[in-house]
């Protein structure tokens, strides 16, 4: 106020009233809505519930929440909750003219709901389109998804990326029939091998929602006892979700449902269907014309209507885990769909993990196994060859294999095909001093030396021809393979069964499967196919390379995948033999010859648990530059009871060497360090994790930490 107008109004005692008038018109202004919506270029603004919240598609943290625009007139018939939208984003306060935010770069995104007002007190810029009219984002999906972030510590616009589909026009267009009636209850059939298998699909048939962790008899059949499963819950008027690790068990699946319910009644979704029909068949989902779905990882986002039952197969697999931040798995996604959705849960394999076990042992479960005597039905005869008993052997001296294995292969033949299990691809991978068994390595780049053909060397980081090598250690000239991989397997098998075809299943090319002929088939793990009517026999090579890894899950992984290589071979009734080359002492070998992963799971669990290591406890695995990463640790406000284990240096990714995922950019020198806490506080750590990650990008934090919850490899 001016001293003029000071002296006309009586001087300080005039300025009371004055200052009460501002401050009651300022409580007025505050009462006021705070939301300024403005359209572009003067359009009308829509006349209910003008603001809408927008989900932009930005996976970053300290973005991850809710963004309002202003709602124009001519959109306000399709601008609805779910709906793909583009909106100015970046803009800025700064950016506001005649009452109109403008300026920004068109995003895409959500919209999550329409409101009447906003807590924003500034102008609103407006819905730039609506990219489609189809709701694709109930809020079932968006409950989940946020959900999955949360425990996570990612986004929610990441998981989002992973649960939606890309949009295909052509699909939209396409109309979608009616719903199919349910199909009638199925019969047991070979769910009457399983004490309770008869029960679980009763409980499904009526309604319930039963948790079970199954753990199936060899042999094939466990694609159409979960289509028995999901034909039960298809008749009590609810669906159902069945996740599998690749596209080969996907399409058993498929095919035992067209047998057991016929066309039309579920949905096939995989990355090897195309995007178009992939986008069509998810339509069909969340529309609710097929209420039964079978796919592989990101199908575990399904928006299944009225879901009674989730299934997943074979959750130790690493196809089950998600490549993509935040990295959610599937076991525990579907374990968050079965308790928010209230349905039946059915985690089932041929062998056990850790985490199965422990669901059983927390009660969240119910086991569901067959008895000793259906075991020893359906499995084959396992036999092991040890080093003592390699090293009494002169033809495994000579040629690698045992002659127990030799012995099995022949008599297999006579029978049907002979699978034989590698653990690597190749022809000799790694390559070692025959006198010092020292690695071999290159001179140039230290890389390891792999013979690629029956000739010269190479290194398999650089590339180069290695001529004239000779041990740094010993002076040796001669070389020895550490791993024989499957095409210098096969070429051995095929000179010494010059009569027998060879076929070879891997990266390169995976057989799905082979017929009831006598053949030599050589896989990778994971590779196998399946051979009609079973193979006769199998071998199980250089088990030590498998158990050898320098990781907490080693021994988990190889009875896993032992045991489903040893799951196509023929029953011990029909002649069915499988030789394991390794030591017989070992627990995962012992499992093996029993077939028992639940004992095997059960013991692994006790001792994790007296070691405080997962699924016990709760773990993130924060890796970066050592800079970084000390300033991260330095900023994050940990739970209490968290334990910080390390850091340690990280591998260097060489130039032109396969990156795996999660490693360091080739050349950087990164560190990882492992955050622990005790059951209970695993959200307090990951909203501490993510907290952190959220304010050190908002300060412009340049240097990349990487944060992954529940790390599936952790050395």
């Amino acid at each position: 106020m001016s001293s003029e107008n000071g002296r006309g109004n009586g001087g300080a005692e005039g300025a009371v009233p004055e200052q009460l008038a501002l401050i009651r018109e300022a409580v007025r202004q505050n009462k006021a809505p705070k939301a300024k919506p403005r359209t572009w270029r003067g359009a009308a603004l829509a006349k209910e519930l003008p603001v809408a919240r927008v989900l932009v598609d930005k996976g970053v943290l300290h973005l991850d929440r809710y963004f309002d625009y202003a709602v124009p007139e001519e959109l306000d018939a399709v601008a609805q909750p779910g709906v793909r939208v583009r909106v100015r984003f970046g803009a800025g306060g700064r950016n506001v003219r005649q009452g109109r935010r403008e300026g920004g770069s068109l995003i895409d995104g959500y919209l999550v709901e329409r409101v009447a007002e906003s807590d924003y007190s500034g102008p609103l810029a407006a819905l730039a389109q609506v990219v489609s009219p189809e709701p694709v984002l109930g809020p079932e999906l968006l409950g989940l998804a946020r959900a999955v972030a949360d425990r996570y510590a990612g986004s929610l616009a990441d998981v989002l990326q992973l649960a939606v589909p890309p949009r295909y026009a052509l699909a939209e267009a396409r109309e979608t029939a009616g719903t199919p009636p349910p199909p009638g209850p199925p019969e047991p059939g070979t769910w009457v091998r399983y004490g309770r298998g008869a029960g679980f699909l009763r409980a499904l048939a009526a309604g319930g929602a039963p948790r079970a962790v199954w753990t199936a008899l060899p042999g094939p059949e466990w694609a159409e006892e979960i289509g028995r499963a999901v034909q039960a819950t298809l008749a009590s008027g609810r669906g159902a979700l069945v996740v599998v690790p690749a596209g080969r068990p996907a399409a058993r699946v498929d095919a035992a449902l067209r047998r057991l319910l016929g066309e039309g009644q579920h949905a096939l979704l995989t990355a090897g269907a195309g995007p178009e029909r992939r986008y069509r068949e998810w339509l069909a989902v969340r529309r609710g014309a097929v209420r039964a779905v079978v796919g592989t990882r990101a199908a575990m986002f399904a928006p299944v209507r009225d879901l009674g039952l989730v299934v997943v197969w074979d959750d130790g697999d690493a196809g089950h885990s998600d490549d993509h931040a935040p990295f959610p798995h599937v076991r525990e996604v579907l374990e968050l769909r079965a308790t928010r959705d209230r349905c039946a849960f059915l985690l089932g394999g041929w062998s056990c993990t850790v985490e199965a076990a422990q669901l059983v042992e927390s009660g969240w479960a119910a086991p569901l196994v067959a008895d000793r005597e259906q075991v020893r039905a359906a499995a084959p005869l396992i036999r092991t060859v040890g080093d003592t008993d390699l090293a009494r052997d002169e033809a495994a001296r000579a040629a690698r294999l045992p002659s127990l294995a030799w012995q099995v292969v022949r008599d297999g033949l006579r029978q049907g095909p002979v699978l034989v299990q590698v653990p690597r691809r190749g022809y000799v991978p790694r390559l070692a001093c025959a006198r010092c068994r020292e690695p071999a390595r290159c001179r140039h780049c230290a890389g390891p030396l792999e013979a690629q053909d029956a000739g010269a060397l190479r290194c398999g980081w650089c590339g180069r021809e290695e001529s004239g090598w000779h041990c740094p250690e010993c002076g040796g000239f001669r070389l020895r393979a550490q791993i024989v991989g499957a095409r210098r397997t096969a070429e051995e098998l095929g000179r010494a069964f010059p009569a027998v075809p060879v076929r070879t299943s891997g990266r390169e090319q995976i057989l799905d499967t082979v017929p009831a002929a006598p053949a030599l088939v050589v896989s990778t793990p994971g590779a196998e196919p399946v051979a009609e009517g079973g193979y006769a026999a199998a071998l199980l090579l250089d088990g030590w390379a498998m158990l050898g890894r320098p990781d907490l899950r080693a021994g988990e992984d190889a009875l896993r995948r032992w045991i489903g290589a040893a799951a196509l071979v023929r029953g011990q009734g029909a002649g069915g033999t499988v030789v394991i080359v390794a030591e017989p002492t070992l627990r995962p070998v012992q499992a093996l010859v029993r077939w028992d992963p639940v004992g095997h799971a059960v013991r692994e669990l006790a001792e994790r648990a007296e070691l405080g290591f997962p699924p016990v406890s709760r773990m993130a695995a924060v890796s970066g530059t050592a800079e970084a990463l000390a300033g991260f640790l330095a900023d994050v406000r940990l739970p209490s009871d968290a334990e910080v284990l390390g850091p340690v240096p990280l591998p260097v990714t060489d130039a032109g060497r396969p990156r795996q995922v999660g490693a360091p950019p080739p050349g950087e020198r990164w560190e990882r360090a492992l955050v622990r806490v005790p059951p209970g506080s695993g959200a307090a750590l990951a909203t501490a994790l993510k907290s952190a990650q959220a304010a050190r990008l908002a300060r412009g934090g340049s240097e990349t930490v990487r944060i992954r919850i529940d790390p599936p490899d952790i050395g």
